[in-house]
This record gives C-alpha cells, sequence and structure tokens, in this order.
C-alpha cells in the first residue's frame, strides 16, 4: 500500500484529535475539499468556515499554511468571516479548484460560487465576483425564488471538463453545464440541465426510484475529453457519460451499483471492489479514476478509465487492508495512512489529496 508524504492538520497517531479551540494556521476542523497543481495547495477548512493556502507544497507535517481566505486572520472562526458579513466570509465551503488562474471556491450554504484574483497571497482577500447570487451579500438558496438555471442551492462541487464548466448542485439534486471551458458570467444561465425534467424542479431522483440521469446528492465532479463523471453520493455511485452529454440524458456507466435502477447502501456487510457508500469526491488524472468512498473510509482507485457498463471492480484500495474491510480508521487507533470519511480529493498525477475529514486532517499520497 502507499504510504503518506505529508500530513496537515491533526496529527494523532494512536487517537483521534478534537479540532483545536482556538484554529491555528496549522489546524483544520473538518476539512471536505482540497487541489493542487503539485506546486501550491487550497485546502477547504469546512468546520472553521475558512479556505487556507500553501504557495509551496509542504515540505513537513504540520506545517503552516500561508494565507487564509474567509476569516480576517487565523485564529478566527464561524460563518460568514465571524459574523462581520458574507462579502468576505464563507458558509461551509467545500469544492476548490484554480480555473483560469483564478481561485473557485464552492461556498456551499451561501449558495454561491466564488471567483479570487488569481491565487490570494494576501488572507481575508475579497472575492472579485459572485456566481449563483445577485450581489455579495445575498446568501438565500436559490436566491430567495424558485430554482432557476442561474441559481444553487448547496453546490459542493465543479469542475471544467473538456469544454464545459460544470456544477454539482447538490441541494437542488441536478448538475448544471455551461458551454465553454471558463467560469460563468454572474447571471448567465446554464446551457444544460441533468438531474430534472425543468429548472424548477428539486426533487430527490426526479421525484421517483433512480434511474440513469437522476440523482439524490450529486456532490463532485471530474472527467477527461471523452467522459463525464459524477459522484452522485446519496444513491451510492457514480455515473459516467461517454460522450459528453448535450442536455439530458441517460448515463452509459454506473460504479457502486449493479444497474441504474438502485440505490443500495451495503451497511457493514463486505464491501468488495464494486459497491460504494456515500461517494463524495472524484478525481480523474493521467488516465486513472479515484473515488473518495466516503463511508467506507477507503480510496479506491481505476487503473484505466472506465467507459461504460456497470460495477467494474477497482484495481486499488488505499487506507483499508483489502477491499472488504470499510471500518474508521480500521476500526483501530488514528494511523498515519487510515482514513475517516474522507470527502473531497485532488489528483494530479501521481500526487493524491485527500481532505481526510473525520481526521481532522489533509493527506498527501504518492501513488507512483
Amino acid at each position: 500500500m502507499p504510504r503518506p508524504l505529508r500530513r496537515l492538520g491533526a496529527h494523532s497517531p494512536g487517537g483521534l484529535q478534537l479540532p483545536a479551540a482556538v484554529p491555528t494556521a496549522a489546524t483544520m476542523y473538518a476539512p471536505r475539499g482540497a487541489w493542487s497543481d503539485g506546486e501550491c495547495l487550497v485546502v477547504s477548512d469546512t468546520g472553521n468556515q475558512r479556505v487556507l493556502i500553501w504557495h509551496a507544497l509542504p515540505t513537513a507535517d504540520g506545517q503552516d499554511a500561508d494565507v487564509v481566505l474567509g476569516q480576517r486572520d487565523f485564529s478566527s472562526e464561524g460563518p460568514q468571516a465571524s459574523g462581520e458579513g458574507p462579502q468576505r466570509g464563507l458558509h461551509l465551503p467545500t469544492g476548490v479548484d484554480v480555473i483560469d488562474g483564478n481561485l473557485v471556491v464552492a461556498d456551499g450554504w451561501n449558495h454561491r460560487l466564488l471567483v479570487f484574483d488569481g491565487i490570494p497571497d494576501q488572507s481575508y482577500a475579497a472575492p472579485i465576483a459572485v456566481v449563483g447570487q445577485p450581489d455579495d451579500v445575498s446568501v438565500e438558496p436559490n436566491a430567495g425564488a424558485e430554482p432557476t438555471l442561474s441559481s444553487f442551492y448547496w453546490p459542493f462541487g465543479f469542475a471544467v471538463v473538456g469544454d464545459c464548466f460544470w456544477v454539482a448542485d447538490t441541494g437542488n439534486r441536478r448538475v448544471l453545464g455551461w458551454r465553454g471551458p471558463h467560469i460563468p458570467e454572474p447571471g448567465r444561465p446554464a446551457d444544460m440541465l441533468l438531474g430534472q425534467d425543468s429548472p424548477g424542479l428539486r426533487e430527490d431522483n426526479r421525484g421517483g426510484q433512480p434511474g440513469p440521469v437522476s440523482f439524490r446528492w450529486p456532490h463532485a465532479i471530474a472527467g477527461d475529453a471523452r467522459t463525464l463523471y459524477v459522484a452522485d453520493a446519496g444513491d451510492h455511485r457514480v455515473l459516467g457519460w461517454t460522450p459528453h452529454p448535450e442536455g439530458d440524458a441517460d448515463a452509459c456507466l454506473v460504479l457502486g451499483q449493479n444497474g441504474f435502477d438502485t440505490a443500495e447502501e451495503f451497511k457493514n456487510r463486505p464491501q468488495g471492489a464494486s459497491r460504494m457508500r456515500f461517494p463524495y469526491g472524484i478525481a480523474v488524472s493521467r488516465g486513472r479514476l479515484a473515488v473518495a468512498d466516503t463511508s467506507n473510509n477507503r480510496i479506491l482507485i481505476w487503473d484505466s478509465l472506465p467507459r461504460e457498463g456497470a460495477a467494474q471492480p477497482a484495481d486499488h484500495v488505499l487506507a483499508q487492508p483489502d477491499f472488504d474491510a470499510n471500518g474508521e480508521n480500521r476500526w483501530d487507533a488514528v494511523a498515519d495512512d487510515s482514513l475517516c470519511w474522507p470527502y473531497g480529493i485532488c489528483l494530479q498525477g501521481d500526487l493524491l489529496v485527500v481532505a481526510d475529514s473525520g481526521n481532522n486532517r489533509v493527506m498527501l499520497w504518492t501513488l507512483a
């Protein structure tokens, strides 16, 4: 099994370390998102309502972050910049990525995406654009109205895949797509709607049973030039479209389930290489697929990208001794290579970054 290169946040082999009463530049509370290009690192320190930035990839465990966003300083915590307001504050930030050279943050419970100028080198920077709300002080679900093609309800994940910008609009149980591989301008309606019959609907699985183009909790998005993948956490599966959908269309791939019409949760039974429980994170790089199989406390790896069919087994598992194990920290003391509820992941070549949420840390692994 590969070993982690670095551990940031809690350092607690032998026992779970609770979040610090006062945050620091080196501690985290339930991080749920991470991004790296192999040179710098960005983490959604979700429980502390902030984003941490390392401008060079950390070279030591527990290394301090360089920049904090969403809070005035490293010792502050709480939604909306400790009550100062949403203009520079965050509420449950989750997905993070750098697109067109600018950092984008999924500010989940403020129901918006925030765009920053580059990767900020100053703490408490203000965003330069807000997507999903009419201004930088509005924070209501769907901008205080019924869902539209330009509003969000808990947008937790997003990605540029091929020539489109995709958002997992989790609370509206849908995926929105904008043609053009760029961040959409504020107020621009999406060009594509997946998972609902019309923009004003937001029922689980379109109000019925799971199907090849329905969602319960779409949470993360990844893909390559041929295939779009969506981690549908609430249905315990990953869906895939080859080629990319041009509109509402059936998926041709399902991972985690034996078919498109089931959403079975294997709780404490042996999981095997083909089952998932609440897969919240997904990443693609150099022809490999990684999935954060969150409730099974493991990362699944496919050495080649699955394109169609059902229940294709993973090739490798990280953080568990085999494919049938699924315990939090392997039902033992916290280890330097165990996981407890991994959420967001990023795969950049052989570098895998995992937001190990339940252990209040982020881990950098190498898959070489």
